[in-house]
């Protein structure tokens, strides 16, 4: 039971967890998976649509970079809506996750 609900939290995480790499500046897909491995354990398969879904939505905008070490990457930024819409996201996490943090301070 414990596996499924750390799959729910990182599933319904990774949206912000994307925007909040992507807030501290340009990354690529690569990138952006290997951060997200190490910092949640949200493996590479799942960013890609993700990245699509976003792009999709005006949340980021992308621009091709040619590669002296293979093919050209995907280079990812945050557009200024989805900059607004991480920061809503993150105000609307830490009141969450503060209420969250509080229901569990007050177990016996």
């Amino acid at each position: 039971m414990t596996d499924s609900i750390q799959v729910q939290l990182r599933k319904g995480a990774l949206d912000l967890c994307v925007l909040a790499v992507l807030s501290r500046g340009e990354s690529y897909g690569y990138e952006i998976a290997s951060t997200l491995v190490a910092a949640v354990g949200m493996g590479e398969g799942t960013i890609y649509p993700l990245m699509r879904r976003m792009q999709n939505d005006g949340l980021v905008a992308t621009r091709i970079v040619e590669s002296a070490n293979g093919p050209p990457r995907k280079y990812y930024r945050l557009t200024p809506l989805g900059r607004a819409i991480f920061e809503a996201h993150r105000r609307d996490w830490r009141s969450f996750a503060d209420a969250v943090d509080k229901l569990l301070e007050d177990l016996p």
